[in-house]
C-alpha cells in the first residue's frame, strides 16, 4: 500500500448523489426537464447571482460567454497566458484575436497593469481566470473594463465559493463560467455554468445552448404548441436533468467541500512553510481562496530541471502530481498562429517551477501527510 497512487484531484461520490440520480432516471425527463431550472436557480442563490444558465462543460460555457457577449472576427480578448487552453480558445471559436497577458508572481493570476497597456481599440473583453480557486483582482479589473467600456469574462472554472471582497465569485464579472468537471468542487460528471447579472445575457446564453431557438421542449409542452423558431444559428450545449440531479445533490455540501479544501491547504502550508527549495501559494486577505489546485513552485533561476527529477520521484512514490500549465502561447496551434516565445516571461517562469499537489475534498489527513513526507524526501534529494 506503500505507493498506492493519490490522484491530484478527483470525483466524491456519496449515496444520496446516487439516490438523487437514480429518482431522475425513473422520472418523466431526462433532459431539458424541472431539475435543469431548479440546478440553476440553486447554483444563482448560491453565488449570490440573478441568473445562471447551465452548460453541457465549462468550455461550452466559456463559448456561451463570448457568443452572448457579440464578440466575432475583427474583436480582440485579453487573456492571461497561465490557464487552460479553453480560456483562450473560446475566443478562437468566434474568430476573435486572443492577446496575452502576464501574471503577477504572486498570486500567479493576471497582471492587471500588464492588461491594460494590451489595450486597442478592437480590445471587446478581458478574460479573469481564477488560477487554481484564487479570485483574480476582480475590484482593479472592473475598474479597468469601466474606464474602457469592456466585459469583464471571469473563468471561475477553479473557483465555486471562492471570495473577493466578501462577495462571492460568480456574482462580480459581467459573465462567469464554471465547470463541473470530476476534479472540480462539485461535478455534474462533465458540466458547467454561466452566471450574470444581465437578463439580456441571460436570454442570449439560453438561447445559443439550445440551437438558437428561443424555448425548449418543456415549454412547448407546457404551452401546448409544436411551433418554435430559430433565431440564430445556436448549439446543442444543454446539461441533462440526470447531470443537474447531481449537480444539486453536490451543491448542497459544496460550504463542506470549499471547508475541507481549506483545510487541507491549511495543512499543507503549516507541513511545508519550512522547505526553503519550494514556493508555496499564496491567499492575499481580500481574498478567500477556494484550493482547485495546491500548485507550489520549485526554486531558482532555472528550476525546470530540478521540478522535473521531483516530479517523477514523487510519481514513483505513486503521489499523482501534476502541472498546471504550460502557457497557452506555447502550445503548437498557437505557435503556428505565431506568438512567439519570450511573450510572457513571468508566466514562463512560474510554469518552469510548477508543480500541483494532490488537493480534492476526499483526501485523508493520513494521505496527505503520505504526500507531504514524500515531497519533502524527493526535494531533498533532487531539488
Amino acid at each position: 500500500m506503500a505507493n498506492r497512487f493519490i490522484p491530484y484531484g478527483r470525483q466524491v461520490i456519496e449515496d444520496e448523489d446516487i439516490t438523487a440520480v437514480v429518482e431522475v432516471l425513473r422520472s418523466d425527463w431526462l433532459t431539458t426537464g424541472p431539475l435543469v431550472g431548479r440546478f440553476e436557480e440553486s447554483f444563482a442563490a448560491y453565488v449570490g447571482a440573478a441568473h445562471a444558465v447551465a452548460a453541457s462543460n465549462g468550455t461550452a460555457a466559456l463559448h456561451l460567454c463570448m457568443l452572448a457577449a457579440g464578440i466575432g472576427p475583427g474583436d480582440e480578448v485579453i487573456v492571461p497566458a497561465l490557464t487552460f487552453a479553453a480560456s483562450a480558445n473560446c475566443a478562437r471559436y468566434v474568430g476573435a484575436k486572443v492577446v496575452f497577458a502576464d501574471i503577477r508572481p504572486d498570486t500567479l493570476t493576471v497582471d492587471v497593469a500588464h492588461v491594460e497597456s494590451l489595450i486597442t481599440p478592437q480590445t471587446r473583453a478581458i478574460v479573469a481566470v481564477d488560477y487554481g480557486g484564487l479570485p483574480a483582482d476582480l475590484g482593479e479589473l472592473t475598474a479597468l473594463t469601466q474606464r474602457h467600456g469592456l466585459l469583464l469574462i471571469e473563468d471561475a472554472c477553479h473557483a465555486p465559493g471562492a471570495e473577493y471582497r466578501g462577495r462571492k465569485v460568480g456574482s462580480i464579472a459581467h459573465l462567469s463560467a464554471f465547470s463541473f468537471h470530476p476534479v472540480k468542487h462539485l461535478t455534474t460528471g462533465e458540466g458547467g455554468m454561466v452566471t450574470t447579472g444581465d437578463a439580456a445575457l441571460a436570454a442570449r446564453l439560453r438561447s445559443f445552448r439550445n440551437h438558437g431557438i428561443s424555448t425548449d421542449h418543456r415549454q412547448r409542452e407546457q404551452q401546448g404548441t409544436w411551433q418554435y423558431d430559430m433565431a440564430e444559428l445556436g448549439y446543442n450545449y444543454r446539461l441533462n436533468d440526470i447531470q443537474c440531479a447531481l449537480g444539486l445533490s453536490q451543491l448542497r455540501r459544496l460550504p463542506q467541500t470549499v471547508a475541507r479544501r481549506r483545510t487541507l491547504a491549511g495543512r499543507y502550508q503549516r507541513a511545508l512553510a519550512r522547505l526553503a527549495q519550494v514556493q508555496l501559494p499564496v491567499e492575499p486577505a481580500d481574498r478567500r481562496h477556494a484550493w482547485h489546485l495546491y500548485a507550489i513552485r520549485v526554486n531558482g533561476a532555472d528550476p525546470a530541471p530540478a521540478r522535473r527529477r521531483i516530479f517523477a520521484a514523487l510519481r514513483a512514490l505513486g503521489i499523482g502530481v501534476h502541472v498546471h500549465y504550460l502557457p497557452v502561447y506555447q502550445h503548437s496551434y498557437y505557435r503556428a498562429l505565431g506568438y512567439p516565445a519570450g511573450l510572457c516571461p513571468v508566466a514562463e517562469q512560474a510554469y518552469a517551477g510548477l508543480l500541483s499537489l494532490p488537493m480534492w475534498h476526499g483526501l485523508t489527513d493520513d494521505d496527505q501527510d503520505r504526500v507531504i513526507d514524500s515531497l519533502n524526501r524527493s526535494v531533498e534529494q533532487n531539488a
